[in-house]
C-alpha cells in the first residue's frame, strides 16, 4: 500500500498533534485559524485511516522527519523576549541558577535593581528550553500593581483566554495542569503577597510546572529556593565580567577603549560595584566623556554618598550612575526623563507631548529629547507596526517617580497621564479596524495604572469612574471578561451618582452572564435594584429585582448556589409592588402562578414587561422540577410567556423581547409544539441581528443562537441546526470553550451523519473540555453522546466507549438513560441489525418519558421507535407508525424516517427508494445510505459506497 501523501502544513499539524496540543494550541504555535487546524485534523483522519486523534497522535512519529545525527530535537517554540543586546560573561552563575531550576520546582532570583537578574534568568531559561515539552514562558509584572491582575497577566503571556464559567486564575491552572514547562516571573516585587498566593496554587494544581521569579525580595513561602544575583564578577582584574561587559557595550556606541586604559576600566567598574545597569549606563557616555571624564563624574557621586554600610554600596551604585547621568542632562531632558515615568508600557512621542510637554518643556521639544535620552540609554527604543515607541526599564522608572515627586510635579504629571488615558480610552471605545486589539494591547496597562491611582485620590473620583466605564467596554470587546465586570463594578462604587451606579451595575450583571455565572448575576441585578431605589427610580429598581427572580429560574444551571424559593418569591413581590403591578406570585409558588393584576396606566412599560417575564420563567422552570412545581396547565404557561413577549414588545426593548420568547419556546415545548418552539426560537436571532454588542445584547445573543442550533435540530431542519450552531461555535467570546461553543454543532452533525466534521470538532471539544475542569451542563452530555454515537456507526467500540464515559461526567445520568442517549443508542443497534435492543432502549411510551424528550428529542424518539417497532416484528408497529405521524408532520427526516418504517411493513420497494431522496434532501445523508442498504438487491451496493465515503462502517441489517 503506497504511503498517503501529507502536505508541509498537514505534516505541521501532525507532529503537533504528537505533542498533544488542542486545536486552538495548534492554531496558535503555526499562526493559522482553529477552523483550518480542524480542516487538515479532518483530512490528516482520512488520508491515514485513523480513528480518532488519539490515534493521530501516535501515528506522528511515523511521519516525523528523520533529524541527522546528533541534532537537537524540534522544540515548542518559547515566547522569550529578544535581547537587543549580547549577553557577557556569568558561566558560573548561569550554571547554578539552571542547576536550581533543574532541582527546584520554584525559584526566586533575588536582587537589587540594575544586577542583571532579568538578563540572567532569560540566558538560563533559553538554555533550559530543551527540557520543557511544552515550552518556556516569559510572564513581566512590572507593570501590574493590582494582585488581583496576576492571574490575567499570566493568561496573557501563555495565551489563555476567558472560559465562561470559571475566573482566569482557574483558566490558567486549567489550562497548565498538565503541562511541561518553565515559566519566568519577572520584576515580582510590587505584587510579592500576591505573587507567593498564586504560585502556591499554580504548583500545587500543575505538578510539571516550574517556575523561576525575579524580584528584589524574596518571596518568604516555604516551596521557594532563593538564588541571590551576585554582582558582575570583579575578579581577575582585566578579564573579569563586568570589564567584559563595559567593553562590549562601549564598542557598540564608539571606538573600542586601548587596551592600555584597561587598569582604568577595572578601577571604574570596582566604583560601580559590578552593577551590570550601572556599568551599561557608564559605557553609553564613553563616546562622549571618556574614560577620565567618566571617572571623574562617578568620583563626586560616590564622595557625595559615601558612608552608611556596605550592604547598600550596590543599591547606591546604580542611583550614583542615574544621579550622574541625570545631573549630566539639560534641564528640559531632565524634566522629560521623570515624567514619562508614568508611562507603564512603550509610549509613543505624541503620548510623551501630551502628557509631559507643559513649562519648563514645550511640546514640539518632546521628540527631540526622547531620542537625546534614547542615546545616552536612560530609554529604549522599541519599534511597532503603529510607529517608534519608547520604554525606560522599570529602575529607571522608579528613579523617574522619585524625581517626579522631588519636583513637586507627581500630581501634575499623573493627572495629565490620566487625561491621556481618558482620551485614548473613550477612542478606543468607539472605534474598530483589524488592529483594534494591537492599539488596546497596547494602553491597557497604562489604563489600568492610571486607574489605580485615581481611584484613590478622593478629588478624582469622577474622572476614575469615567476611564473605569471607559476600560471596561473595550474590555468586554477584547474578550477580557473578567476585567469587564470588575470595571463596571469598580465604576459603581467610585461614582456619586446612584442612577449611574445602577447602570454600571447593569452591564457588570450582563458581563457575568456570559461567564456562566449565575450567582454573580443574581448578585448585580439585585445590587442594581438598590442602586435605581437610592436614586428614586422605583420603575427601574423594579425592573432590576424582576430581572433577578428571573435569572434565579432562567440560568438556574449557572448557580453554585440556587436561592431559595422563598427568597425569589419575596423579589418577585417587590418587583411588583415597585413597578405598579397588582398583586400575583403568591408564596411558595405551589398552587399555581397567577398572572398580576391591571398594572398602573402610568407604570413604567419595561419594569411591567420584566415583572411579566420573572412571572413566565418561574412557571416556564418549575416545569422543569428545577425548583418546584406548579399546578398551572400548560395553556396557562404558554399564554403568560406570551403575555410577557408581548409587553416586551410594546416596551420597545428586543434583549427582553427576545428573553420572553426564550420563555415562550420552553413553554411551547413542554406543550409538545416543537414547530412553536423552533418559530420563538428564530424570532429571538432576527430581533437580535439589529441590537448593538453590549454586554446584555451579547449574553441574550449567545443564549438564542444555543436554542435555535437545538430547535432546529428538534424539528429535524438540520442545514439550519448546523448554520445556528456555526454561529455560535465561531463566536469570539467563546473562543476558549470549545466544548460550549461547538455542541450543538456536534449534535446536528453526528445526526446528519457527517463523520469527519464530527470528528474533527470532538478533537476540539474534548480539549476545551478537560482544560476547563470537565464541566457539566445540559448541551454538553448530548455532545458527547453525539460522538459516541459517531464512533458506534464507524465499528470503533473502544471510541464509543471512552466517549460513552465522558458523557456520564458531562450530562446527567437521567437525561441519558430516557432521553437523548435513548435515541442514539437506539440509532447505533438499529445500525447494527439489533432491532429488538433499540426497542427496548425506547420501549416507554413518550409520556412516560416527556420530561426527558420533549424540547429536542420528542421527534426522534417517536420516529425510532416507530421504526425500531416494525423492525422487530412488534405487533402495535402500524398503530406506532401513525402515532407518531400525529407529532412529526412537517419535520422532514422524522418524516421520512416514518415513512421507511411503513414502507418496510408494506414491503413497497418504489416508496423506500423515495424515502432515500428525501433524507438526502434533508441534509442526512447517512440515512439516505442506510435507507439503500435497507431497500437491499441493487441498492446494496451504492449504499454501502455512500456508507463508506461518510466514513461509517456497513452494518448488520435485520
Amino acid at each position: 500500500m503506497s504511503t498517503p501523501v501529507i502536505s508541509s502544513r498537514e505534516a505541521d499539524v501532525l507532529a503537533l498533534l504528537g505533542e498533544h496540543l488542542s486545536n486552538a494550541e495548534i492554531a496558535a504555535r503555526l499562526f493559522i485559524s482553529v477552523r483550518t487546524v480542524e480542516s487538515h485534523v479532518s483530512s490528516l483522519l482520512r488520508k491515514l485511516e485513523s480513528p480518532d486523534r488519539r490515534a493521530l497522535s501516535r501515528r506522528a512519529a511515523e511521519h516525523a522527519p528523520a533529524e541527522p545525527s546528533g541534532s537537537a530535537p524540534v522544540l515548542p517554540a518559547s515566547p522569550l523576549p529578544a535581547p537587543l543586546t549580547a549577553f557577557v560573561g556569568r558561566v558560573r552563575e548561569r550554571g547554578e541558577l539552571a542547576d536550581a531550576v533543574k532541582t527546584h520546582r520554584q525559584v526566586t532570583a533575588v536582587g537589587p535593581g540594575g544586577v542583571g537578574k532579568t538578563r540572567l534568568a532569560l540566558a538560563v531559561a533559553a538554555e533550559l528550553a530543551g527540557d520543557f515539552a511544552d515550552g518556556v514562558w516569559f510572564v513581566d509584572l512590572a507593570p501590574v500593581t493590582d494582585p488581583g491582575r496576576l492571574g490575567a497577566a499570566v493568561a496573557a503571556a501563555v495565551g489563555v483566554g476567558e472560559q465562561p464559567g470559571r475566573d482566569i486564575d482557574d483558566a490558567v491552572l486549567a489550562v497548565l495542569a498538565d503541562r511541561q514547562a518553565l515559566l519566568v516571573w519577572d520584576n515580582c516585587e510590587q505584587v510579592r503577597d500576591g505573587v507567593a498566593l498564586f504560585l502556591e496554587r499554580l504548583l500545587a494544581a500543575c505538578p510539571r510546572l516550574r517556575v523561576l521569579v525575579t524580584s528584589r525580595a524574596r518571596l518568604m513561602v516555604p516551596f521557594e529556593r532563593v538564588y541571590p544575583v551576585p554582582p558582575l564578577s570583579r575578579a581577575g582584574g582585566g578579564d573579569s565580567d563586568a570589564v567584559a561587559l563595559f567593553l562590549d557595550r562601549a564598542a557598540a556606541v564608539g571606538p573600542a577603549p586601548d587596551p592600555a586604559v584597561r587598569d582604568t576600566v577595572v578601577a571604574l567598574c570596582e566604583r560601580l560595584d559590578g552593577m551590570a545597569l550601572a556599568i551599561e549606563l557608564a559605557a553609553a557616555r564613553w563616546p562622549t566623556l571618556g574614560l577620565d571624564g567618566l571617572v571623574a563624574g562617578l568620583s563626586d557621586q560616590l564622595r557625595i554618598l559615601a558612608g552608611g554600610p556596605r550592604a547598600a554600596d550596590r543599591h547606591r551604585s546604580v542611583r550614583a550612575v542615574l544621579d550622574w547621568s541625570h545631573d549630566l542632562l539639560e534641564p528640559e531632558d531632565r524634566a522629560l526623563l521623570r515624567r514619562v515615568s508614568v508611562f507603564v508600557v512603550p509610549f509613543t512621542a505624541e503620548a510623551a507631548a501630551e502628557v509631559a510637554g507643559f513649562a519648563p518643556l514645550e511640546p514640539g521639544a518632546v521628540a527631540d529629547g526622547l531620542g537625546r535620552l534614547a542615546e545616552q540609554s536612560l530609554l529604549a527604543v522599541t519599534p511597532s507596526a503603529g510607529g517608534t515607541r519608547y520604554r525606560a526599564l522599570e529602575t529607571i522608572r522608579q528613579y523617574g517617580t522619585e524625581r517626579l515627586a522631588a519636583a513637586d510635579e507627581l500630581t501634575a504629571v499623573r493627572t495629565r497621564h490620566l487625561g491621556w488615558c481618558l482620551a485614548g480610552a473613550e477612542v478606543l471605545a468607539d472605534s474598530g479596524g483589524a488592529d483594534w486589539r494591537a492599539r488596546f494591547d497596547a494602553v491597557a496597562e497604562d489604563l489600568r495604572a492610571a486607574l489605580a491611582w485615581a481611584a484613590e485620590q478622593p478629588e478624582l473620583r469622577a474622572d476614575a469612574c469615567r476611564l473605569a466605564l471607559a476600560l471596561a467596554g473595550p474590555a468586554f470587546t477584547r474578550n477580557l471578561l473578567g476585567e469587564a465586570q470588575q470595571r463596571y463594578e469598580q465604576a459603581a462604587v467610585l461614582t456619586e451618582s446612584a442612577a449611574e451606579a445602577g447602570e454600571a451595575l447593569r452591564h457588570a450583571a450582563a458581563v457575568a452572564g456570559c461567564r456562566r455565572l449565575g450567582d454573580d448575576m443574581y448578585r448585580l441585578h439585585r445590587a442594581a435594584g438598590e442602586a435605581a431605589r437610592r436614586a428614586g427610580d422605583l420603575a427601574g429598581a423594579g425592573r432590576d429585582l424582576a430581572a433577578a427572580a428571573t435569572v434565579a429560574y432562567r440560568f438556574s444551571s449557572e448557580f453554585t448556589r440556587i436561592p431559595p424559593v422563598e427568597e425569589v418569591t419575596v423579589l418577585l413581590a417587590s418587583a411588583r409592588e415597585l413597578s405598579g403591578v397588582g398583586p400575583g406570585l403568591g408564596p411558595g409558588v405551589g398552587g399555581g402562578v397567577i398572572p398580576g393584576g391591571p398594572a398602573d396606566p402610568s407604570a413604567d412599560p419595561s419594569a411591567v414587561a420584566a415583572v411579566a417575564l420573572a412571572e413566565a420563567a418561574v412557571v416556564a422552570d418549575a416545569f422543569g422540577a428545577v425548583q418546584g412545581a406548579t399546578d398551572n396547565t400548560v395553556e396557562e404557561t404558554v399564554a403568560l410567556a406570551a403575555r410577557a413577549v408581548e409587553l416586551a414588545r410594546r416596551a420597545g426593548d428586543p434583549v427582553a423581547e427576545s428573553a420572553a420568547l426564550d420563555a415562550l419556546s420552553g413553554a411551547r415545548s413542554w406543550a409538545g409544539d416543537a414547530f412553536g418552539a423552533v418559530a420563538a426560537a428564530r424570532r429571538r436571532i432576527d430581533l437580535l441581528a439589529v441590537v448593538p454588542r453590549t454586554p446584555a445584547g451579547t449574553h441574550e445573543l449567545l443564549d438564542a443562537l444555543a436554542m435555535a442550533a437545538g430547535t432546529a435540530l428538534g424539528v429535524g431542519a438540520l442545514p439550519e441546526a448546523r448554520r445556528w450552531g456555526r454561529q455560535l461555535s465561531d463566536h469570539p467570546l467563546l473562543a476558549e470553550v470549545g466544548h460550549h461553543a461547538s455542541s450543538w454543532l456536534l449534535v446536528a452533525d453526528a445526526f446528519a451523519g457527517r463523520v469527519d466534521e464530527v470528528l474533527t470538532g470532538s478533537g476540539r471539544f474534548l480539549d476545551a473540555w478537560e482544560r476547563t475542569g470537565r464541566q457539566q451542563s445540559f448541551s454538553l452530555g448530548p455532545a458527547a453522546a453525539s460522538v459516541a454515537m459517531v464512533h458506534g456507526l464507524r465499528g470503533d467500540d473502544g471510541a464509543r466507549a471512552e466517549w460513552l464515559a465522558i458523557v456520564d461526567r458531562a450530562g446527567t445520568a437521567e437525561e441519558y438513560r430516557h432521553g437523548y442517549g435513548a435515541i442514539l443508542d437506539a440509532v447505533v443497534l438499529l445500525h447494527r441489525g439489533d432491532a429488538d435492543a433499540a426497542l427496548d432502549r425506547v420501549a416507554p411510551e413518550p409520556e412516560r418519558v416527556w420530561k426527558w424528550v420533549t424540547w429536542i428529542w420528542l421527534h426522534w424518539y417517536v420516529a425510532l421507535r416507530a421504526e425500531a417497532s416494525v423492525l422487530a416484528g412488534h405487533p402495535d408497529a402500524r398503530a406506532r407508525i401513525a402515532g407518531a405521524r400525529t407529532v412529526i408532520t412537517g419535520n422532514p427526516v422524522a418524516t421520512a424516517q416514518v415513512d421507511r418504517a411503513e414502507a418496510l411493513l408494506d414491503g413497497d420497494l418504489p416508496r423506500l427508494l423515495a424515502a432515500a431522496g428525501a433524507f438526502e434532501a434533508a441534509g442526512c445523508p447517512y440515512q439516505a445510505a442506510r435507507t439503500l442498504l435497507l431497500a437491499g438487491g441493487e441498492h446494496v451496493a451504492p449504499g454501502t459506497a455512500a456508507l463508506a465515503a461518510l466514513g461509517v462502517r456497513p452494518g448488520a441489517w435485520a
